[in-house]
């Protein structure tokens, strides 16, 4: 009984310690982030000015036109530093209806209570994070969209969290997501899946020019505005792919029929199993995968059916596992549903790596050439993918011959959503609410400060407001002319 005295407080001096070290660690980590921001808000402020300055001199404004301008500019700055003084919360914003929702938390259209600007609020829970190891995961989204300054990707204007959740507040685009238009149209002709293939190679190349894997390429991570252009984001908030059940997956495993259970060729050759029927034709696979699909949009259960098969094998992959994804998407918007499709999630795992057998084009749809070329060097051997050497070997195919690369979010997108209003949501899924919004936290604050835990270490430095954020900073026009404010700028804290 003495010994066991003896241990106990000591075992807790060792796990005081360890709390005591991690809080230094946040502490240092907190620090050094706030010099390293005040140093860069430093440099981009002069930057901003630089640039406007710039502008003007090669314009034709006049003098007096050029003052205001200037003036304007140094109002917002100072409106800025005036938000980065605020500690932002859930407070700050007025939540609207629900767009998405998955394992890990909920995306919601929200309005802010200062300047009534309509978001997306992405809330993600932070203890969920934590136990299942997406703490690298999360904070890697925040950076992306934080560092990535791109008219193809879903713009971030603030990140903060409490003590229970990581808020992400991003710009909304009301014209939904290529899911569910694929599930609407069934399928896109040639010209229309060119154009969102196109704007698709855009963004991944603008995300692996700063070094970031997507790794989740997917219609539901394809968004489009009012417009129709398409933007690159993370809403799904699906549950990601469990491939600790892949471990006995190897690339010469043969295809039996027990692996093949429950699973649909694109020939339609076996049988469904639940009625003991033949899928006959393309069409009725199409209207087997959208029931599934619809199914599958409202669970928190991911589709490996974009995955590359260098990610299960788990043999190491690097930025070509994006093309990949790029491929299947291709090859589903055209001909009605993704490639390796198999009603079980392992099966169709097993296809994917099983690839050079299962890769089969139906007869109807009739695809042009060029564009089973592209498919089938996307969805092949890393060594011989088109990507693999950068972007510019995909936008050489022939299929791309007649894109304007650099005019295609300036010309009238393939498809214009019917969007009512800023608060529309009808190109979303519908979900209903489960509780009623959580009473509004304080973000930061003294009080929080002292109450410090383990997860909340795990995410310091997550906060971060962008200069667009200022009210009504969305460009200026003169005489016809835009001078945008377009610069990121990062709070740390």
């Amino acid at each position: 009984m003495e010994e066991e005295k003896k241990v106990e407080p000591l075992e807790e001096e060792i796990l005081g310690s360890s709390l005591t070290m991690e809080k230094v660690a946040a502490a240092k980590q907190f620090i050094e982030n706030h010099y390293r921001a005040q140093m860069k808000n430093i440099q981009e402020r002069k930057e901003r000015r630089w640039v406007l300055e710039r502008k003007l001199a090669s314009s034709d404004v006049p003098q007096e036109e050029q003052i205001n301008l200037i003036k304007d500019l140094e109002r917002k700055e100072t409106e800025f530093m005036r938000l980065k003084r605020h500690k932002i919360c859930v407070d700050d914003f007025e939540l609207l209806t629900i767009i998405g929702r998955g394992a890990f938390g909920e995306v919601r259209l929200c309005r802010e209570k200062s300047s009534g600007n309509i978001y997306a609020m992405k809330k993600l829970k932070k203890s969920e994070m934590v136990s299942r190891g997406q703490v690298e995961h999360v904070r890697a989204e925040r950076n992306l969209l934080a560092e990535v300054a791109s008219h193809c990707i879903v713009k971030l204007y603030y990140s903060f969290q409490d003590s229970e959740y990581l808020y992400l507040i991003m710009e909304y685009l009301p014209g939904g997501d290529m899911m569910t238009l694929l599930i609407r149209e069934d399928t896109l002709n040639e010209n229309v899946a060119r154009f969102y293939i196109a704007q698709s190679v855009l963004a991944i190349e603008s995300i692996h020019k700063h070094h970031y894997i997507h790794r989740d390429i997917k219609p539901d991570n394809l968004l489009l505005d009012k417009n129709g252009h398409m933007k690159l984001s993370d809403f799904g908030l699906c549950k990601p792919l469990d491939c600790s059940t892949l471990s006995t997956l190897k690339e010469d495993e043969p295809m039996d029929s027990e692996n093949m259970r429950e699973s649909m060729d694109i020939d339609g050759r076996l049988p469904d199993k639940a009625n003991g029927s033949m899928w006959k034709s393309p069409l009725e696979q199409l209207q087997h995968w959208q029931m599934n699909r619809r199914k599958l949009a409202f669970s928190t259960v991911g589709t490996p059916d974009y995955i590359a098969p260098e990610v299960l094998l788990k043999k190491g992959y690097g930025m070509e596992c994006d093309w990949w994804s790029l491929g299947a998407i291709m090859y589903e918007m055209l001909v009605g549903y993704p490639p390796f499709y198999s009603d079980d999630p392992i099966t169709t795992c097993r296809k994917i790596v099983h690839w050079r057998n299962h890769l089969k084009f139906p007869e109807e749809p009739r695809l042009t050439p060029e564009a089973k070329d592209l498919i089938c060097r996307l969805l092949c051997d890393v060594d011989h993918r088109l990507g693999t050497g950068g972007a510019d070997q995909i936008k050489a195919h022939p299929w791309f011959n007649d894109v304007l690369w650099d005019r295609l979010y300036e010309m009238e997108a393939a498809f214009k959503p019917e969007v009512n209003g800023e608060l529309d949501t009808q190109n979303f899924l519908k979900f209903d609410e489960l509780d009623p919004p959580m009473p509004a936290r304080t973000g930061s604050g003294q009080s929080r400060k002292m109450l410090l835990t383990p997860k909340d270490l795990s995410f310091v430095g997550y906060t971060y407001k962008n200069f667009d954020a200022v009210k009504g900073l969305h460009g200026c026009f003169f005489q016809g002319h835009r001078v945008p404010y377009v610069y990121h700028e990062c709070s740390t804290s």
